[in-house]
């Protein structure tokens, strides 16, 4: 794990890439970020987190850094260890980690839920939509306080890279670590989605996704193939982080849209009805 600092002081803010080393924008950020020599107002930390497995290009080493929360100094696996370790390095930070996915090329904002902190915050960064995980946090650093987590495009694309360093930018700026303008970055308000249930995938050896994330899928509506069978919903649903081969046993998520939020934090009824975990794919 390596750790910088920007500015003098005791950091009260992190950002942190390189959770999975399959995902270098969070790396590409923070290099960024410490070659532009800014001016910050609060001191920030800056971690490269899983350092072995970026050197190797892999998702992990023995087994997944943001399933291993919150970690064991005696751990067995080289990521048990590290989270151990870097829950240590940002605690009482406010903190934004960097990802990028194989599902959604426009960045969009992870929260374990909807707090205070995430609605003083999400509103302010440049994302298309804000996801609860609610019950799917387990292991995940989004379970602990005051974190963010930013999937900021497609895995290894440039565009994804450039995202990370913009979204960081604004992240700094609305937690008061950078000057600069406060103001949300869209004329609408956020959609907030809620994860429901996983979506599973059936055995085969080649998978396709029809629909869009974030867009509603109808009842009956096909939303993807196994082996050339069409798979239909049994109910409406709206998909999150839906892929292809994202996911080695599930497609993504049913996820429900459970209203907007807007630049003065609050969260507004959508009146549309929002898929529920009895709905979406059986």
């Amino acid at each position: 794990m390596r750790v910088e600092t920007l500015g003098d002081g005791e950091p009260e803010v992190a950002i942190v890439g390189g959770i999975h080393g399959d995902e270098p924008c969070g790396p590409a950020a923070l290099e960024a970020l410490l070659s532009a020599d800014l001016d910050v107002e609060r001191p920030v930390k800056l971690i490269l987190a899983n350092e072995r497995a970026l050197s190797r290009g892999v998702r992990y080493v023995d087994e997944d850094l943001n399933r291993a929360f919150p970690g064991d100094p005696d751990a067995d696996t080289h990521e048990g260890r590290l989270a151990h370790e870097l829950l240590a390095e940002i605690r009482g930070c406010e903190i934004l980690s960097l990802h990028s996915t194989q599902s959604y090329a426009a960045p969009f904002a992870l929260v374990s839920e909807l707090d205070g902190y995430a609605r003083s915050i999400c509103p302010y960064l440049s994302v298309e939509a804000v996801v609860e995980t609610a019950g799917y946090s387990g292991g995940r650093l989004i379970a602990y306080p005051d974190v963010i987590e930013l999937e900021c495009g497609l895995q290894r694309s440039a565009a994804a890279a450039r995202n990370a360093e913009r979204l960081s930018r604004e992240f700094l700026v609305a937690v008061g670590a950078l000057s600069g303008a406060i103001d949300p970055p869209r004329h609408h308000p956020l959609s907030v989605f809620r994860l429901e249930k996983q979506i599973p995938k059936p055995s085969a050896d080649e998978y396709e996704v029809l629909v869009d994330n974030f867009e509603r899928v109808a009842e009956g509506e096909a939303f993807a193939e196994a082996d050339g069978e069409t798979l239909h919903s049994e109910a409406p649903f709206y998909p999150v982080l839906l892929s292809a081969y994202g996911y080695r046993n599930v497609f993504g998520y049913v996820g429900s849209l459970v209203g907007r939020l807007d630049g003065e934090s609050t969260v507004t009824p959508t009146g549309e009805e929002s898929a529920r975990a009895e709905s979406g794919p059986r």
